[in-house]
């Protein structure tokens, strides 16, 4: 019998809890909450683990905690380097399929991100991250992503692959990368890449605002080659798509269920 050394054993053992997990639909997902504030109320029921202390106005998860604080009155550009918790959700993101959102200046609902946020979310440092990742792989293409297990990112991103099956193979080709411990590109923030919680796919087939020589808050349309049905179900499973920003990176998926969630609930509100 072939002996299997011990990291392919554990690697073997952590794809295996990926495969027999049970995924969330967040599209389908109840919006019941004990917590009128809809952001509260979203990162809730999107990371059921958290919980709210409302006399310290705090997000608790075990022994970690942050205070969080309402959205600031920060110019577009500069919310992007020191947003609040509630910046966050100063863009809804648009659950249809179209583009016209995103011809906004600066409309780019999941760019902002809370430092803190997703610290508290994921990681804060590469060792603890590195040693969260399993990999995850669509069949038909045998395309392979390291994303983290925390939060239910493998989890989910194991039902998108799956349920597409052999649909879109050419998406899988030229794989622009899962986890990478790096800043975003012309920033010293860190990209969700780095929490193992964001994969690009075919990155011949993507469109980034900034390689098509762009100037921030002036980005025009792209040619997009992400069909709807693809979108549609990285999003029913808690990934939102880049390709919806007005800074556009068409590859791009992270997994922000929170803002699906958040979306949900402004549309049930006649926001």
């Amino acid at each position: 019998m072939l002996r299997l050394g011990f990291a392919t054993c554990i690697a073997a053992v952590a794809a295996s809890a990926v495969l027999a997990c049970t995924p969330r639909d967040f599209i389908g997902a109840s919006l019941a909450s004990e917590h009128s504030d809809p952001e509260i109320a979203s990162v809730l029921i999107a990371y059921p683990s958290l919980r709210y202390e409302a006399d310290i106005r705090a997000l608790v998860d075990g022994d970690q905690e942050i205070s969080i604080a309402a959205a600031s009155d920060l110019g577009p550009a500069e919310v992007l380097e020191q947003p609040t918790f509630g910046d966050q959700f100063r863009y809804v993101y648009p659950l249809q399929f179209n583009m016209r959102a995103r011809e906004t200046s600066w409309f780019d609902p999941g760019r902002v991100r809370n430092s803190d946020f997703m610290s508290l979310l994921y990681f804060s440092d590469e060792a603890t991250a590195r040693a969260s990742l399993v990999t995850v792989e669509h069949e038909p293409t045998g395309a392979r992503f390291n994303v983290t297990e925390k939060r239910g990112v493998a989890c989910q991103l194991q039902a998108v692959l799956s349920a597409l099956g052999s649909r879109h193979t050419p998406l899988f080709e030229n794989i622009g990368g899962s986890f990478n411990w790096r800043t975003i590109s012309g920033t010293d923030r860190l990209s969700v890449h780095s929490y193992g919680a964001a994969i690009d796919l075919n990155s011949r087939l993507g469109a980034y605002w900034r390689w098509q020589g762009h100037r921030p808050g002036g980005v025009g349309r792209f040619e997009n080659h992400f069909p709807q049905d693809l979108v549609l179900l990285f999003e029913r499973y808690g990934f939102i798509w880049g390709g919806k920003w007005h800074h556009y990176d068409s590859m791009h998926f992270e997994y922000r269920p929170e803002l699906i969630i958040y979306a949900r609930l402004q549309a049930q509100r006649g926001g």
